[in-house]
């Protein structure tokens, strides 16, 4: 198996990125060889400084490295292998106007703008398809907002093969872990919990100090009822069940054994009990964060390291897709 995902590079990681993506790919290190990249080149399709760009691909691979990613898989930035680009000029020939039309993020993020937005914008997924096919991945670790990015992916790569008789790329399928929990905001049960928030309150960043988590957790929105002795309970109680699903995931139980522990009590006792949880499970990563960010240089090494990794893995199929369209003879 090859596991081929990418994150973007602004912004910080929050709880819900490490519960809910991170600590699955820390744990597919084990599982086959993994390629994990920034995609510093999707970021140019939108408003980024040049700065923050540069600081921010820095600052994203110092905290996966925090939270576990380590020599097992392959760390880059995705600009540092080439192919990743030359591979989606290539398959540009292949994708179709109409595919990409219909591409939900195109129509959210172009709005009715269409005229005023990127080239890039619209044309971010065959990107998104090179990226996975210049490794010949086997699997995409996805949400359920990327499956339709994947099955392009494959339209791609199935129409690719069928148009130049070759057997090059294989169809990459999706990974969706159904123990990864879906984590909503502090402030709003109903919302996932995201970086584009405006309020710091709804989301516990991995680069929080122990007060601060203390404080989000404690300030976060719940009820006055008790918690009950089943999760059933909770199923018309959003905040008090995105609570109870972060306690459960942070000490890797069953939510139903966490229910069971607090049934009879408020979230006056259930709290405190979070916070001390989420501290003792977020600072040793945060800690290990911060010293990692104190050697930018070390990092951007590994960044390094990683890519010439990669752009060894991808050499290959870049020469047998230029093969196949008549670019190397």
């Amino acid at each position: 198996m090859r596991v081929v995902s990418g994150i973007q590079t602004t912004g910080n990681l929050h709880l819900g990125n490490y519960l809910g993506a991170i600590r699955q790919w820390v744990a597919m290190q084990e599982q086959g060889e993994c390629l994990f990249f920034l995609a510093d080149l999707h970021a140019l399709t939108g408003n980024v400084s040049p700065q923050e760009l540069a600081n921010s691909t820095i600052e994203m691979a110092a905290t996966l490295m925090a939270a576990g990613i380590d020599d097992r898989a392959i760390l880059f930035n995705q600009s540092r292998v080439p192919a990743h680009a030359e591979l989606c000029w290539i398959l540009q020939g292949t994708a179709r106007m109409g595919w990409l039309n219909r591409m939900t993020q195109w129509k959210d993020k172009a709005g009715k703008n269409r005229e005023g937005a990127s080239v890039g914008l619209f044309t971010y997924p065959v990107l998104q398809a090179a990226d996975v096919l210049v490794y010949r991945a086997t699997h995409v670790p996805v949400g359920e907002d990327q499956k339709q990015h994947l099955e392009l992916a494959r339209d791609v790569a199935t129409k690719f093969n069928t148009d130049f008789g070759v057997d090059l790329f294989p169809l990459p399928e999706p990974l969706i872990s159904k123990a990864a929990p879906r984590i909503m905001s502090l402030r709003d049960g109903s919302a996932k919990m995201s970086k584009s928030d405006p309020s710091d309150m709804s989301r516990i960043n991995l680069i929080d100090d122990d007060d601060t988590i203390a404080a989000k957790i404690r300030k976060s929105k719940s009820d006055a009822d008790l918690l009950p002795e089943s999760v059933d309970g909770l199923a018309e109680r959003p905040e008090a069940k995105n609570l109870v699903t972060i306690y459960a995931a942070l000490a890797e139980r069953e939510p139903q054994a966490v229910v069971e522990e607090f049934a009879g009590k408020g979230f006056g006792a259930f709290k405190p009990a979070l916070a001390d949880l989420a501290v003792s499970v977020l600072a040793p990563m945060r800690d290990r964060l911060v010293q990692l960010l104190d050697d930018r240089a070390a990092v951007g090494a590994q960044l390094a390291k990683g890519a010439e990794r990669a752009n060894a893995l991808a050499a290959p199929t870049l020469k047998a897709a230029q093969q196949a369209v008549g670019l190397q003879v």
